[in-house]
């Protein structure tokens, strides 16, 4: 899968799922708003195996559900 799309129709076809976006095209904050969706699926360790792959250079990773309250998110 190497569709661009934007990030209402990510968050509408994937929906609870970590998604990988190449090349990812952000505003000013550095939101993502569109991009190129690699690979997604609900296992979070899958998504990030491809993340590393040396043929990704820059890259947005994205969940698309609702993060449980009480949950910490690092970056």
């Amino acid at each position: 899968m190497q569709e661009e799309m934007t990030i209402e129709e990510i968050y509408s076809e994937f929906d609870s799922e970590w998604v990988l976006v190449e090349d990812p095209v952000t505003d000013d904050a550095l939101n993502v708003l569109r991009g190129k969706v690699l690979c997604h699926s609900r296992d979070r360790d899958e998504v990030y195996r491809k993340a590393i792959s040396p043929r990704v250079k820059r890259f947005a990773m994205l969940y698309t559900g609702k993060i449980p309250e009480g949950t910490e998110v690092l970056l």
